[in-house]
């Protein structure tokens, strides 16, 4: 057998989440045979140490795994922080990684996908991460996975040899792009990414996604990614750290396994096309963004 990657799963304070979550990795082909780490972190304050003790229960007395190692932190890391630490731990320790957090279902081959990847690719430098969430496309003609240039944050993948290139410092990042690069950085401005950027500077988020995308753009690497989504996520229901209660990217779980790999090392034309089709009318007419940004309101 493969030497399988260890996987990282980070939680907080959703019981249910969490519970859902580790109930669908169980139910993966490879489970039995994969180590998993959980990193549970600290209560933000006095309002979340109930959640977070529901939490610690459940992930204490979970099995189905080669083995299960718990990591309880005191104090709050935040999510980027928390990542961050984990990632470069295992990384370290299993020169491989595969993360998830705690709302995300998956297929019953998602880790097989994963562990699959990262042995095919493993001495593909350019091949940097590997995603198990793809948008809602709308297109028969795909293959069933493909490179394209931004990496997702919904289950994904590394090696040791990518990962020492991700640049916490967003100063660092920021000052190696120029308008040509924002615009491929953003899909042709059809994806919020450099807004993300700019807004983490700011510091109106924290996030490690938009860092580790951006240092794997300015490296000049590809991500591996799945037609369709090997993974949902269960968090846009208000319950998030960064998700509000949305449906655009909401997926069916692709109910088949990958077993088709891209020969060519480079971007996939047709799939950067979708994608970016997908990304400028993902909103809907004037009347489907009214309705939902009523919903939201509502539910705030």
């Amino acid at each position: 057998m493969q030497n399988l990657a260890p996987i990282a799963l980070f939680v907080y304070n959703r019981p249910k989440h969490t519970e859902r979550t580790i109930k669908f990795l169980q139910q993966n082909d490879l489970a039995n045979d994969s180590r998993l780490f959980i990193f549970s972190d600290g209560a933000k304050s006095s309002n979340d140490e109930e959640k977070v003790a529901e939490v610690r229960a459940i992930i204490n007395k979970t099995d189905g795994f080669k083995s299960v190692k718990v990591f309880e932190r005191k104090e709050n890391a935040g999510l980027a922080n928390a990542v961050i630490e984990g990632v470069t731990m295992l990384i370290n320790d299993y020169n491989q990684v595969i993360v998830f957090e705690d709302d995300l279902i998956t297929s019953p081959h998602t880790l097989t996908y994963f562990n699959d990847a990262l042995s095919r690719f493993r001495n593909q430098e350019k091949v940097m991460h590997i995603g198990a969430y793809m948008y809602p496309l709308k297109a028969n003609d795909l293959p069933q996975s493909f490179f394209y240039r931004a990496a997702t944050s919904w289950g994904w993948a590394t090696w040791g040899r990518a990962w020492k290139n991700f640049e916490p410092n967003i100063d660092v990042l920021l000052k190696q792009f120029d308008k040509k690069k924002r615009s491929a950085f953003s899909i042709e401005n059809k994806m919020n990414f450099w807004k993300q950027m700019q807004e983490f500077k700011k510091g109106k988020n924290n996030s490690w996604a938009i860092r580790w995308y951006a240092s794997i753009f300015l490296k000049g690497g590809l991500t591996l990614n799945p037609a369709q989504s090997l993974v949902n996520n269960i968090g846009h229901d208000g319950t998030g750290v960064h998700s509000g209660i949305n449906d655009i990217y909401n997926v069916i779980i692709n109910p088949k396994p990958i077993t088709q790999f891209p020969d060519v090392i480079e971007e996939d034309k047709k799939a950067y096309q979708t994608i970016k089709n997908f990304l400028a009318n993902r909103k809907g007419n004037l009347w489907k963004r009214f309705k939902r940004f009523f919903k939201e309101k509502l539910n705030k």
